[in-house]
């Protein structure tokens, strides 16, 4: 099994104890950590690249606190999965569930697409920002 099925297809715990859940979710948290943030350095960096292209190139700076806000609220987020799983596993106590792995899978897609989000935006904005070049040529006077 490749090491990219073991990540997004893991095996769900071996328990559904509190301990073993929470124990599961942890061992993973570098990793999710690792991915976004390469993701938040990569969008950082493309982002950049498109404000300084020209036509009309400007000056992109993120501030350090926003970024450390949005690896918070990433590992708040996180933290939801194993307190979401332990809950499934309280509801159905006759069958627990085995949503770890679901909400692991989906939690980390969430999060890179979110964390690339801005470089759709400076793509279009780059984008608009040639349109206003052509449409300025295009008038006359």
């Amino acid at each position: 099994m490749s090491a990219l099925v073991r990540l997004f297809y893991p095996t769900p715990p071996a328990s559904t104890a509190p301990g073993a859940v929470i124990g599961w979710w942890e061992r993973r948290r570098l990793k999710f950590n690792v991915i976004v943030g390469a993701a938040g350095l990569a969008t950082v960096g493309l982002a950049s690249l498109l404000a300084i292209l020209p036509p009309f190139s400007h000056s992109l700076s993120v501030p350090v606190g926003v970024i450390v806000a949005y690896a918070l609220v990433a590992n708040a987020c996180f933290t939801a999965g194993w307190i979401l799983e332990l809950l499934f596993n309280a509801w159905w106590r006759d069958a627990p569930s085995r949503v770890g792995p679901i909400l692991f899978r989906q939690g980390l897609i969430f999060s890179v697409g979110i964390t690339l989000l801005p470089v759709v935006v400076a793509t279009l904005e780059w984008g608009f920002r040639i349109l206003r070049l052509i449409s300025g040529e295009l008038l006359p006077g």
